[in-house]
């Protein structure tokens, strides 16, 4: 479906039309964190056992990913605002290759957290440079890029989210849990070959570009999410420095920003930008119930139920191809809120289902929950993304794009900490039915806020602005 995707969209065009030769680097560096993200789900368990690590300590292979990338991806989209996309492209592509290479040499655990934090620094340009391309090619041709061009580029990323689980249980029946980071190695070359000879070298700037790139911001910024995260991995009253930190980084941040002359993150104009906000905060909450899911769900199924790495992968063939069907079927259609609520009510449906969950549950049942699961993986994220898109200041659709996978990532990290908080020493059914009623809980907060945020029906009916 990609492929068919990727030929509509990349089909000859009038003079001044989209680059086609754009695509394939764009599809490439959008999927290497998803897919990243979605392998590990399957090897968390035989790593643990590999070397002998409960599930607290395993969750740091999804922890230390995020954490990297929740900071790298809005200073790398801020990099590509200025610079354009090709050096930061090819230099995240070159660390993808070092992450693979450490993690099929790791002798222990901690090797491995090291490999997974240099693949979420090199995984950050990939989906920050498509979007500012999508952007900038709209820029240079005085017309909208293809409504299909957001389209494969959502159904890649939805599609390799939600393979990656059978294909890490593939890797693993094959060779073992290190293949898993030994995919990298081959991912990372064809990412610097499409890079070296499709991006477009050339970035027109204004003169002294350099003085917009705000060090100070993004240390602040970097050090106010490093205390969030470390603290929501592992709360407790013994780390009660660690929101002190947050605070502290996060008034410095706020104190730089609003004086600096081109700040890192523009908070007049973001705080101004309502939509985009809860935009945001959307992600936020479709990202823990997603990655719940893909984490939590994934350990239930072979520690609770009984399935081994490669049928617990396989279990979630059928949200693949539930996710793929629905994001092609309306992916054309620019309209958002139906979408989302659509979604809401998906996820809602999901959690009634997980609360049914037995350790002897039939497979049907199973296949009932991936079905289910399917249709909000193929409609929320597809949905946020055009959302930022049509709402955020053109000249920072980089930043703009990264922020949006930093709300992801954060939801992401309090998914994993509410794992281990649920699950303990192993992945049992009372564990998954407390995470079902998490689930429900942000879920249906994400239902609500959709349903009053009336400004998210002009965005079918308004072009985005040329600015």
């Amino acid at each position: 479906m990609i492929t068919r995707l990727m030929r509509r969209v990349g089909k000859p065009q009038a003079p001044g039309g989209f680059d086609r030769r754009l695509l394939a680097p764009m599809m490439l560096g959008s999927i290497l964190n998803p897919v990243n993200s979605s392998i590990v789900s399957v090897s968390l368990v035989p790593i643990g056992a590999a070397f002998g690590a409960p599930p607290a300590q395993t969750a740091w292979l999804v922890s230390a990913l995020y954490l990297a990338t929740a900071i790298g991806q809005p200073v790398v989209g801020r990099l590509i605002d200025l610079y354009g996309p090709r050096r930061l492209f090819l230099a995240g592509s070159a660390l993808t290759g070092l992450s693979g290479l450490i993690g099929v040499l790791a002798p222990d655990l901690g090797a491995l957290i090291v490999a997974r934090v240099v693949l979420g620094f090199g995984t950050c340009a990939g989906y920050p440079a498509a979007m500012y391309l999508i952007r900038s090619e709209a820029r240079r041709t005085g017309r909208e890029s293809p409504a299909g061009v957001l389209t494969a580029l959502a159904v890649a990323n939805q599609t390799v989210a939600v393979i990656g689980p059978s294909l890490g249980g593939l890797l693993i029946g094959v060779g073992g849990w290190r293949t898993t980071f030994a995919v990298n190695l081959p991912l990372a070359v064809a990412g610097l070959i499409l890079g070296a000879r499709r991006l477009p070298k050339a970035h027109p700037r204004r003169e002294g570009a350099g003085a917009g790139l705000d060090l100070v911001g993004m240390a602040l910024f970097a050090g106010m999410l490093v205390s969030l995260l470390l603290f929501l991995m592992e709360p407790g009253a013994d780390r009660w420095y660690l929101p002190v930190l947050m605070v502290a980084a996060a008034a410095g941040f706020a104190v730089r920003e609003l004086r600096v002359a081109e700040p890192f993150i523009d908070l007049r104009v973001l705080g101004g930008n309502v939509p985009l906000l809860l935009t945001y905060a959307r992600m936020f909450l479709v990202a823990v119930v997603s990655y719940v899911m893909l984490y939590g769900y994934t350990q239930w199924l072979q520690e609770g139920r009984g399935l081994t790495a490669s049928q617990a992968g396989l279990a979630q063939l059928p949200l693949f191809l539930a996710a793929i069907a629905v994001s092609t079927a309306t992916g054309r259609r620019s309209e958002v809120r139906g979408k989302l609520i659509v979604g809401a009510v998906g996820q809602i449906a999901v959690c009634l289902i997980l609360l049914t969950l037995q350790p002897h549950s039939p497979v049907w049942l199973l296949i009932a929950v991936a079905l289910v699961c399917g249709v909000p993986q193929g409609l929320n994220n597809l949905a946020l993304q055009n959302a930022v898109y049509h709402q955020a200041d053109p000249e920072r659709m980089g930043s703009s794009a990264g922020l949006l996978r930093t709300f992801l990532y954060i939801g992401a990290m309090v998914a994993s900490g509410a794992n281990g908080a649920f699950f303990g020493p192993h992945a049992d059914t009372v564990g998954l039915h407390g995470l079902a009623w998490l689930m429900l809980a942000i879920a249906g907060l994400f239902l609500a806020m959709t349903v009053a945020d009336r400004s998210l029906g002009r965005i079918a009916s308004a072009p985005s602005p040329q600015r």
